[in-house]
């Protein structure tokens, strides 16, 4: 099952160098172990711009979506056989990044 694991944060600054060495090798470990799907780190929600076609034109808006103190800086994409190994994992992502973490499953097909 796959996981989307969010790092949350409150500064639009980027991870200390101790940070990215930690960040790095907990990567490496989600490939050697064969969690890794896909991670990125986000920029600052300021320039943002939400779309918005329900209407039939489009209305383009800038700024974020919602007015929040906390905002999604980066995530992971793992793949873990349960929840139970997905939180293990999330724990350890927030130590090496030294940020909050979310995890949500995706959500799957119907057999």
């Amino acid at each position: 099952m796959q996981y989307l694991v969010s790092v949350i944060d409150e500064t639009a600054g980027l991870a200390t160098d101790d940070e990215a060495a930690a960040i790095d090798v907990f990567n490496e470990r989600l490939k050697a172990e064969g969690h890794w799907v896909f991670a990125g780190g986000l920029g600052a929600p300021d320039p943002a711009t939400v779309v918005d076609s329900r209407g039939g034109e489009p209305i383009f808006t800038d700024g974020p979506f919602v007015e929040s103190k906390e905002y999604l800086a980066g995530f992971w994409i793992i793949e873990a056989p349960d929840l139970d190994v997905a939180l293990k994992l999330a724990a350890e992502g927030s130590k090496a990044c030294n940020r909050k973490i979310e995890v949500r499953p995706f959500l799957q097909a119907p057999a």
